[in-house]
């Protein structure tokens, strides 16, 4: 017995330096292609590039070698490109559990932006779908660039009523809130759904699409964004500075979280007994923040009536022609609360740090008038 107890305690003490000995050997060899960015000769292009994790200083704008399609891709010069969230977390590395898949001292990947919208310059020999002067949108990583390619199975046509910073505004926040509604949060017509961060990039999706599909929507937003919401189709706004919807007598059949500012048991009480609450951001943190309130979640479930989810959106081709049908009809317009030029992204993405955005921040990269005050 004492020799097993002895066998054990050496072997977790190995497993421990084993694990720190492959930490140390990991981080430090952490590294990019950051030497060989620079364009070595034909046509160039600039672009955003991030060597480092930290500040929206670390993004510079660099001149690279502008891509060649190959035989299945799709050559798009950007006009507009949007800042998500999603662009930050990258941007710092955190929370730092991400930093697994994406380097631990410095970024595996050192392109930004995914959200984009522009005109097809030049065509595989294999795309069929796509010609020169079409009019698209999309999303591809490295979209804070002046070109971008890919394949046209993720690319679609841009309606003609909504603008190239609208368009350029749509793919991730309008498919988060999408799946969220209608896949995860199971939104029918006729329920009632409380979105909370409703005058947010996903928000004002969220508003619109809940509206489309028949909902009655509550929007949760603070003094300066009521009327915003309000004029998104909310049927009944809050105010989260004068009331707390957790301790309101309303009861919802769903509720969409994207700013996680109340407990799950709070929000729990909100809900209808078969109600659903989607979690789709939350407080930041350097670690694992807000992936811990994803945990409290799962252990909580056993014990409430009540489904909690968490959801992050999946780019999928059908979706993106129901968001482009919806908005060609004129039930969904993408709000866009400022532009910024390519050479200003770092001052973009600070922007949209500070969590005070209405709607989209859009990166302008060709000359055009803005559909939006800068």
């Amino acid at each position: 017995m004492k020799k097993l107890k002895r066998i054990l305690k050496w072997s977790a003490l190995a497993l421990v330096l084993g694990l720190f000995a492959w930490f140390q050997f990991a981080y430090w060899t952490s590294t990019n292609n950051c030497d060989a960015l620079a364009a070595s000769g034909g046509e160039t292009m600039k672009a955003v590039v991030y060597c480092d994790y930290g500040a929206p200083d670390v993004l510079k704008l660099e001149t690279l070698a502008k891509p060649v399609p190959n035989d299945e891709q799709v050559l798009i010069k950007v006009r507009a490109a949007s800042v998500n969230p999603y662009d930050w977390h990258f941007m710092r590395g955190e929370p730092f559990i991400m930093r697994l898949g994406n380097g631990l001292r410095k970024p595996k990947n050192t392109r930004i932006g995914v959200d984009f919208s522009g005109v097809v310059e030049a065509v595989g020999k294999n795309v069929t779908q796509f010609k020169p002067g079409d009019e698209v949108f999309g999303g591809r990583t490295g979209a804070f660039a002046e070109y971008v390619v890919m394949l046209e199975k993720h690319l679609i046509l841009k309606p003609e009523n909504i603008s190239f910073e609208q368009a350029g505004a749509v793919q991730i926040a309008g498919l988060t809130a999408l799946q969220g509604l209608r896949d995860t949060g199971k939104l029918q017509a006729g329920q009632k759904v409380l979105i909370n961060g409703a005058s947010g990039g996903v928000g004002t999706f969220a508003v619109q699409i809940g509206k489309a599909l028949g909902a009655h929507v509550t929007g949760v937003c603070s003094t300066r964004n009521v009327e915003l919401v309000r004029s998104l189709g909310a049927d009944h706004v809050i105010d989260y500075t004068k009331d707390d919807f957790t301790k309101s007598a309303e009861r919802y059949d769903l509720i969409l979280d994207m700013v996680g500012n109340k407990g799950l048991l709070e929000c729990r009480r909100a809900l209808k007994p078969d109600g659903k609450y989607v979690m789709i951001g939350g407080p930041k943190g350097r670690w694992i923040a807000p992936l811990d309130t994803v945990v409290r979640a799962f252990l909580l479930k056993p014990f409430v009536e009540q489904e909690m989810k968490f959801m992050i959106s999946e780019i999928n081709r059908d979706d993106l022609l129901m968001l482009r049908d919806l908005m060609q009809a004129g039930k969904v317009t993408p709000v866009i609360d400022k532009t910024y030029p390519l050479e200003r992204t770092s001052e973009a993405v600070a922007y949209v740090e500070t969590g005070r955005a209405r709607g989209k921040v859009v990166i302008t990269v060709a000359d055009q008038q803005s559909v939006a005050q800068r």
